[in-house]
């Protein structure tokens, strides 16, 4: 795909990226799919999808205790917590503010140690990993934002998003619909959004303006993008997701390519 070599015009040393169709085909791919990048925050969407996993295994709950005083595990999946960003200081009451937060992963993370008796990491391999085939990738760090992959592992788990069978059916559909709708919030990098929509740990586009997806992107687009320069998304009207990783961090350079990316792969695969 002309659109996806686009990447080899980025401001960045080291760049990969793949558009995998419903059917788990990758429709196109540039660079090297095969190097290990640090995800950042597209981690979280491998914490979230371990924890649909334990949700259908009755190790957790979506209702139950998690957090701050009246929050739960989808307060903390929704962002909604009430949690600081990086701290565990509580800034809001649960359910009354969009506020992003690290910790609140990592909370989770915690919660489902003491559940299990599984740490984060070992629990991702084997429930969502593993059985994906995603030989590269691994937690090594915070539940928030310390996996390494590839863009060959996320093209696998992209697939996953489409078509999932680690998951029981409608779990991602329900993940992937606004919780706690209307709640205003700033979404990292691009400002304060009136409706902060946000999934059980996935960010749903919306109606957000502006965006790190494109203008053309559906409003059920739902994905991640991380610090460290890399994004993943899925667009259900589409059929289709992507996936890029990148070695820069994410800056202005990323909003302003960003967006064309994506909208150059959504009109070449109406062409195809």
């Amino acid at each position: 795909m002309d659109s996806v070599t686009a990447i080899e015009n980025w401001p960045v040393e080291h760049a990969a990226a793949a558009v995998i169709l419903a059917d788990g085909s990758v429709a196109g791919s540039s660079g090297d799919t095969e190097r290990r990048f640090p995800l950042a925050s597209v981690t979280k969407l491998l914490t979230a999808y371990s924890m649909l996993v334990a949700l259908d295994e009755g190790a957790l709950e979506l209702d139950q205790p998690a957090g701050p005083e009246g929050s739960t595990v989808r307060h903390l999946l929704a962002h909604s917590g009430g949690y600081d960003f990086a701290e565990r200081t509580v800034r809001y009451a649960p359910g009354t503010r969009r506020l992003y937060s690290n910790a609140g992963f990592e909370v989770l993370g915690e919660t489902l140690k003491e559940a299990t008796g599984i740490p984060m990491a070992e629990y991702m391999h084997e429930g969502v990993l593993a059985p994906l085939g995603m030989n590269s990738t691994a937690l090594e760090g915070s539940p928030a934002a310390g996996a390494v992959s590839t863009v060959a592992d996320l093209s696998r788990f992209a697939a996953e998003l489409q078509q999932p069978v680690l998951t029981a059916p409608g779990r991602l559909t329900e993940a992937t619909t606004v919780v706690f709708p209307g709640l205003a919030g700033v979404l990292p990098g691009f400002g304060r959004q009136k409706e902060n929509d946000w999934g059980l740990g996935f960010e749903i586009r919306d109606s957000k303006s502006p965006h790190w997806t494109g203008a053309d992107s559906s409003p059920r687009t739902f994905g991640h993008f991380g610090q460290s320069g890399t994004f993943l998304w899925v667009d259900p009207d589409a059929g289709a997701a992507a996936v890029a990783l990148t070695d820069r961090d994410f800056g202005p350079w990323a909003a302003e390519v960003w967006p064309p990316f994506t909208d150059g792969v959504l009109a070449e695969l109406r062409r195809a």
